[in-house]
């Protein structure tokens, strides 16, 4: 003798089904997902991208960001963050790796500012 289900049953088992399925997609962290890419912006906006140390961990970063944001099985969802982290700590290096250098040349400015004021002050 087969028991079938009745109405009801069978669409709480087609239900139960969908809902699992709509859980199986890995998504990574909203909150990682939003950082890292923050981060990246930040960088981009001070320009890590000019320069050679910076521009190479923006890159990184980038990439990792992609390959995240790629992974959407179910059991990626661990390596997925991982990469998300990854990707912002690359960000905020590029980002103080490029704040580092345009700091050093504005620095540097000053100090022919100054070279400059103490060559027309010792000609007067």
């Amino acid at each position: 003798m087969r028991i079938r289900p009745n109405g009801s049953t069978a669409v709480a088992s087609l239900f139960a089904g969908l809902l699992a399925m709509g859980c199986a997609t890995a998504t990574p962290s909203t909150e990682k997902t939003a950082s890292s890419s923050a981060s990246i912006r930040a960088a981009e906006e001070v320009g890590a991208s000019h320069d050679p140390n910076a521009a190479l961990y923006l890159q990184l970063a980038k990439e990792e960001f992609g390959h995240a944001k790629a992974l959407t099985h179910p059991d990626d969802k661990e390596r997925a963050d991982r990469l998300l982290v990854r990707a912002q700590a690359d960000a905020e290096l590029s980002l103080a790796l490029a704040r580092s250098e345009s700091e050093k040349a504005e620095a540097a400015g000053e100090i022919e500012k100054l070279k400059s004021l103490k060559k027309v002050s010792a000609t007067q």
